[in-house]
């Protein structure tokens, strides 16, 4: 598939990765289930890369309450360095996402799980990112 303007955000963590995507020209990103880490992570997201035309890969940037690196960080960078070559890889900062996609789903008052907290933290840093490039 040829390369578009769709763009796949991660919020990537050490036992899922979560999954949103988004059509850069409708500027509206949606959650899109996880990748869990177990040595496939790579293919699998290459897999979704390919299947949606993505161009950019939007990775959320993790750092503690002071700005600073963390252990998550490390993990985080050396994932991404996994997926260089695979498309176009930024950062985009992912403070509170996590919490915020929580809130999102209790406010819808249905079930939820840690997958979806996931896919919705990462439509979340997808939007973000996209939000900034205005």
């Amino acid at each position: 598939m040829s390369q578009t303007n769709t763009l796949l955000g991660l919020d990537i963590g050490t036992v899922r990765i979560g999954v949103a995507v988004a059509d850069g020209t409708v500027q509206i990103a949606t959650p899109h289930g996880v990748v869990l880490v177990d040595g496939s992570e790579v293919e699998a997201i290459s897999k979704l890369v390919d299947l949606h035309g993505v161009s950019t890969i939007v990775i959320g940037y993790p750092r503690n309450q002071s700005g600073e690196a963390t252990q998550q960080t490390a993990f985080v960078e050396s994932v991404a360095k996994k997926l260089e070559g695979i498309a176009e890889i930024v950062f985009q900062d992912e403070s509170l996402t996590s919490v915020m996609a929580e809130d999102r789903l209790k406010q819808r008052k249905a079930g939820y799980n840690k997958e979806d907290i996931d896919a919705e933290a990462a439509a979340i840093i997808l939007q973000d990112y996209m939000e900034a490039q205005i």
